[in-house]
């Protein structure tokens, strides 16, 4: 790409170390419904999912439907465990400051997550007004429709977009709408998985700014 019109950052395992945490409570949930998987099959199946996906493999594998609202008695699971435990990753801060593109970050959390994960760990007041939901569009990630829409909403072709993911389900969204993606390795998703998306890997965000320059001088 010839210049970076928009940086775009998933939000866990990019900018929030969640994974670690989010993967220790589902173990905890999909326990309890009656399903017991270890965490690297969690990872492979679900990390960067979507709700709609953890929901439709709990039934495929159980053999019937869920309540709409069963994950409401395991919300409190996962706040406390986020409250008592959620931290940026390491040296996020410092890249951010450090950018001289528009950024923004667009995840399939919703929008009360990301706002309390923002919050939790000092990041909220470099997002605010830029921050897209799943919740905003029909489909979540793996689809494009959310790279898309914040593409849209940001005024920047798609072409023009970078994103930063950490997911296998996230760099397949970006690709698809036509992004450049940056696979951060430096949480639970093997690099190969990224690199197989066609992402290109790094482990550390001390290496974004030097990654962003060289994104944008290639054709």
């Amino acid at each position: 790409m010839s210049e970076i019109g928009l940086l775009i950052f998933d939000c866990d395992g990019v900018l929030v170390d969640s994974e670690v945490v989010s993967v220790a409570v589902m173990k905890r949930v999909l326990a309890d419904v009656g399903w017991v998987l270890t965490s690297d099959e969690i990872i492979g199946r679900f990390v960067g999912g979507s709700k709609e996906h953890f929901d439709s493999q709990i039934e495929e594998e159980l053999g019937h439907s869920l309540p709409a609202d069963w994950h409401r008695q395991y919300a409190p699971w996962y706040q406390e465990a986020f409250e008592r435990e959620l931290q940026a990753i390491p040296g996020i801060e410092h890249a951010i400051d450090a950018l001289t593109v528009p950024y923004c970050v667009a995840s399939n959390s919703n929008h009360t997550r990301i706002r309390r994960s923002l919050e939790l760990t000092g990041l909220f007041n470099r997002f605010d007004g830029r921050i897209f939901s799943a919740q905003d569009v029909r489909r979540p990630k793996p689809a494009p429709d959310l790279y898309l829409f914040t593409a849209e909403c940001m005024g920047v072709s798609p072409a023009d977009c970078l994103v930063v993911e950490d997911s296998r389900y996230g760099v397949q969204a970006a690709r698809a709408a036509g992004m450049t993606v940056l696979g951060y390795s430096g949480g639970l998703t093997p690099e190969s998985w990224l690199e197989e998306e066609g992402a290109t890997v790094f482990t550390s965000m001390d290496q974004l700014s030097e990654l962003i320059v060289a994104t944008s001088g290639s054709s």
